[in-house]
């Protein structure tokens, strides 16, 4: 019988046959060079060693980065000459007859605008001979207001308002716009160009004195502020001088310096921006007579969201984030915007909202569709009103012997008209209410709670401006397509019912 196999086995790894010893299949941890010498293998192989890599050129300097970033090219010499082009003047800024057609923009303007920073990088500027602009009917409005407050003998009254609207509807363009006109009938313009630049934390700050709660100042930005108003407006400022004596100046004045020079000397020394701001604007705001004139003023600002912030980069001495409004050039610009600081001889406040770069701020945009749905009611109302006035209807009597109805008006009956064409129900306003789960800052929608605030919502070209604008690109050379109505109306419904930006990107090529 065969032997029984054992369930395990005592032998050894190690197999021995005619004297020699085998070991069993493993891994080897010598490995030989190319000389046959044996070397340790290393635990972790990440790759070849890369060899360092050997400076070619200067480093760029400080600042050097961010000035090719925010460089603005207003001129191309390539571009082709566009015949029978007209410049802007003041007469063109109230001509109705002049919507749709593109006019050139002066170059002392071009340089105002430029020290204002009112060129945007993302801007097409660089694809034409010349820096020029669409007549669109917003543009002429603001013309006719400018020219009407410029007039002699009217009523000092200041226009707030702020810009809504989809990306690409022309926003920062309009505001430029407004801003070339201002100039150009003399007004003294202040513009902040990016909100966001002053809440992203690469300014240097601090508290100001006596000052409760507390407010901080940015005076590297202060600075250059006055140096851009002294640049930009330095023909109105250079002819008017100081009204009166300041004992809070940080340094002694002469009693006839000029503004303009003024101006300049707080953008020499950020130390003494902010107190010589401060003078400055006291003065520009002092009521106008015949030994001091003062002109209106224009206050601009783009990026309105970043100035509506509850926290900011910055942090109080305690550590707490500081809110956009504790900082004093933005709680300057929106005390104006909100009413609860005027401008004794008339102006213009005009802020622009941004899509591209839009930080989610819920109370901004409570109190902007609030303010929206408040003047779209009163608007209609005012409509039904005037129609009711120029058309009453005559009240039918019944005869004596019909039956009178005799029910009672429900309050369906009372309900506007605009509300059931706006929003299809009799239960809903176009007045939007808070929402339980979110939470708003008691502090925006304060400053958004005058009515006096208009808001402007941009809408698309029509296409009688769409077919100016195309036409200029085509004699521009960069679109090489013949202007057709059927062309007209493809662009224009592609571009999202005539948004200026859309259809730059759609005929141009040029992303926004």
């Amino acid at each position: 019988m065969p032997s029984a196999k054992a369930a395990f086995s005592t032998r050894s790894g190690l197999h021995v046959q005619q004297g020699v010893v085998t070991k069993p299949n493993v891994r080897k941890y010598l490995q030989s060079d190319n000389k046959g010498q044996e070397q340790k293998s290393k635990g972790l192989y990440l790759g070849k060693k890369k060899r360092p890599t050997e400076s070619k050129g200067r480093p760029p300097a400080p600042g050097e980065r961010k000035a090719i970033r925010k460089r603005i090219v207003l001129s191309n010499t390539n571009a082709l000459e566009v015949p029978g082009l007209e410049e802007f003047t003041v007469d063109a800024m109230i001509d109705m007859r002049l919507r749709g057609q593109v006019l050139a923009i002066p170059g002392p303007v071009v340089d105002q605008l430029r020290g204002v920073e009112a060129f945007k990088v993302g801007q097409s500027w660089r694809l034409f001979r010349k820096p020029s602009m669409l007549i669109r009917k917003e543009t002429v409005e603001y013309g006719q207001l400018i020219a009407s407050m410029s007039e002699e003998g009217r009523s000092a009254r200041t226009i707030r308002r702020v810009l809504v609207g989809e990306r690409g509807s022309g926003k920062s363009t309009l505001l430029l716009q407004a801003m070339a006109m201002a100039f150009m009938k003399n007004w003294v313009v202040i513009n902040l160009p990016n909100a966001q630049d002053l809440v992203i934390g690469n300014i240097e700050y601090g508290p100001i004195p006596s000052t409760s709660p507390p407010l901080y100042n940015q005076k590297t930005y202060t600075a250059s502020l006055l140096s851009a108003i002294s640049q930009a407006n330095s023909t109105v400022l250079s002819t008017l001088t100081l009204s009166k004596t300041h004992s809070q100046s940080p340094i002694p004045l002469q009693a006839n310096i000029s503004l303009d020079r003024l101006a300049k000397l707080g953008a020499s020394d950020p130390g003494i921006a902010f107190p010589i701001f401060t003078i400055l604007w006291s003065e520009l705001t002092q009521p106008s007579t015949e030994a001091h004139p003062r002109p209106p003023i224009f206050l601009g600002i783009d990026s309105l969201a970043h100035a509506m912030k509850p926290k900011t980069a910055y942090y109080s001495s305690d550590f707490k984030p500081i809110h956009a409004l504790d900082l004093a050039l933005l709680k300057f610009y929106t005390d104006h915007l909100s009413g609860a600081c005027t401008l004794p001889n008339g102006g213009m406040i005009l802020a622009a909202t941004s899509e591209s770069n839009n930080p989610a701020v819920d109370s901004l945009r409570l109190a902007l569709a609030q303010l929206e749905g408040q003047q779209a009611v009163s608007a209609q109302e005012q409509r039904q009103r005037h129609q009711s006035d120029a058309h009453p209807r005559k009240i039918k009597l019944p005869p004596l012997h019909s039956s009178i109805n005799t029910r009672v008006p429900t309050n369906a009956d009372l309900i506007s008209p605009f509300l059931l064409a706006t929003t299809g129900s009799p239960t809903t306003s176009p007045v939007p209410t808070r929402d339980a789960f979110k939470e708003y800052d008691e502090r925006v929608l304060a400053a958004f709670a005058d009515p006096g605030i208009r808001i402007q919502r941009l809408q698309g070209l029509n296409k009688d401006e769409a077919r100016g604008l195309m036409e200029y690109w085509a004699r521009s050379g960069v679109f090489r397509s013949s202007i057709t109505e059927n062309l007209i109306g493809e662009r224009w419904t592609v571009a999202g019912g005539g948004v200026i930006g859309e259809l730059e990107r759609s005929c141009v090529g040029v992303s926004i």
